[in-house]
């Protein structure tokens, strides 16, 4: 079996196992340290040699994630030099195979493309399609706005996005040498990954380098304007306690990520304190900068901007339940329509439109709904809107409703819950912690069916069912113990957000 492969750069060396070739943490891009920190990536400079390609990389700097706390996971091991890329094939053999490639979530700030929940094992050798996993910039080093105080640095807001561009221009000029077709590539991602995937769509850069997307709990409207996030650059370069971006490269990553915490934690608070609902209120993320980002991502594609990529999106049925851990519990419907009253211009119709919609729930039920709604449900219904004008015959939705048992039930079917069911990886270590241990195996199998089928074809087919178009009748796919197409669900709930944008 072949295990030295030729690329661009350089030669490399993977391993085997398990019917696939992995080859991992190959360098993209130059390293992203000293007079590289802020600056829009470089290809790499390549190396002489063969260059083994069998250990993941270490990912970018982040904090603690939500994961590790829910999981036990130990601390992220993070290096700055963390450009790199895996890629998990049947074979290197020229059969010119679908290519996904998965942008990782974690609110752009934590995450890596080498968990083993994002394994591409089971794609690859039951879809017969090659897996590329990436890292990416995060936080203060991959979404800084500089372009206020530099005028060399007006794409500095948007390193991690230039990042995920350079990324699929790797897989465009390589990915025909590990048994992959560059001319069928899927981007698919979760959260911020997915929030990426969306930016995507409507970034210029990117025209050609993909052919078909899945964004999953996440849409085309996570995005800070240029004011804001000279905001939070201003915070942070006087946290660090610099007025100038010299100063500010020359100084340790960790104390970066410490200021970075600090601002993040200020900004969290005063938000709470403007009583602004249940947006997630990003600190970092995509730039509208005039640079890379020219203007609002669902405008983009309402007018066409991935007129001609096929796109399958959805949510989970309680995203927020992840969110909401640590949030105090509603007691009563009349505390519900007095928190929508502070964002939302028909409150008592809303909250009318949930009692009617879930009549059976609690009150932190619907709580939960109006929140996971209207941070993540509704703008995927505002990306579908807009798709399925350009892509009547290939715009796809799903729902995932199946409950964890983990926690005692606490977790119900939240944020990020689909994804070890997306890569048929729930006995990964710490899966189980999450899903609980009885997690549907059959339900896996249909989910990574389908996602492939999608990356082969552009439509999904999972469980022995092809999904629908989402079109004028909304039709969704639920996802759960049992698989099935439902005509626009919760539909009085979806029509009450009508002001919503």
């Amino acid at each position: 079996m072949q295990r030295v492969i030729e690329t661009d750069r350089g030669r490399l060396e993977g391993r085997e196992g398990a019917g696939v070739r992995l080859f991992a943490g190959i360098p993209f891009a130059a390293p992203p340290i000293g007079e590289r920190r802020w600056a829009l990536p470089a290809a790499h400079a390549g190396w002489t040699g063969v260059r083994p390609a069998t250990t993941f990389a270490k990912p970018a700097m982040q904090p603690v994630g939500a994961m590790e706390l829910l999981t036990g996971a130990p601390p992220p091991d993070w290096r700055e030099d963390c450009l790199a890329l895996n890629v998990v094939t049947p074979a290197c053999d020229g059969a010119r195979r679908p290519v996904l490639v998965w942008i990782h979530g974690g609110s752009f700030v934590t995450g890596s493309g080498g968990i083993s929940w994002y394994d591409g094992t089971s794609m690859a050798t039951t879809g017969d399609v090659v897996v590329v996993t990436i890292n990416y910039r995060l936080g203060a080093l991959g979404w800084l706005h500089l372009g206020e105080v530099d005028d060399d640095l007006a794409g500095s807001g948007n390193c991690g996005l230039a990042d995920q561009v350079l990324a699929l221009r790797w897989v465009r000029d390589n990915i025909e040498a590990f048994g992959g077709d560059p001319g069928n590539v899927t981007v698919f991602g979760e959260s911020a990954g997915a929030m990426s995937v969306g930016t995507l769509l409507a970034t210029p850069s990117v025209a050609g380098l993909f052919h078909k997307a899945i964004l999953q709990s996440g849409a085309a409207h996570n995005v800070v304007a240029v004011d804001q996030a000279a905001e939070v650059a201003d915070r942070l370069l006087a946290a660090l306690g610099v007025r100038d971006v010299a100063a500010a490269r020359a100084i340790d990553a960790v104390q970066v990520l410490d200021a970075q915490i600090a601002v993040t934690a200020a900004l969290t608070t005063e938000r709470a304190a403007r009583n602004r609902g249940g947006a997630l209120g990003l600190t970092f993320g995509p730039v509208i900068d005039g640079h890379l980002l020219f203007e609002d991502p669902l405008a983009a594609i309402a007018s066409g901007s991935a007129a001609d990529v096929p796109l399958l999106t959805g949510t989970t049925a309680e995203e927020w339940k992840l969110f909401g851990l640590t949030s105090s519990s509603v007691e009563d419907d009349a505390t519900i329509e007095r928190r929508l009253a502070r964002s939302t211009p028909n409150a008592e119709e809303l909250a009318a439109a949930y009692r009617a919609d879930m009549p059976d729930a609690t009150p932190q039920q619907r709580w939960t709904a109006v929140l996971t709604d209207q941070v993540f449900r509704l703008p995927a219904i505002r990306l579908l809107e807009a798709q399925r004008k350009h892509q009547p015959d290939h715009t796809f939705a799903y729902r995932f409703e199946f409950a964890s048992t983990a926690m005692d039930g606490l977790l119900g079917s939240c944020h990020a819950l689909e994804i070890p069911f997306v890569f048929d990886t729930l006995d990964k270590p710490g899966v189980a912690q999450f899903t609980g241990p009885d997690a549907p195996r059959d339900l896996a199998v249909t989910m990574r069916d389908a996602w492939t089928s999608f990356a082969r074809t552009g439509r999904p087919i999972g469980g022995g069912v092809v999904w629908p178009p989402y079109g004028e009748a909304r039709s969704t796919m639920v996802l759960d113990h049992r698989v099935g197409v439902v005509d626009d669900p919760l539909s009085r709930t979806r029509a009450a957000w009508h002001w919503f944008d």
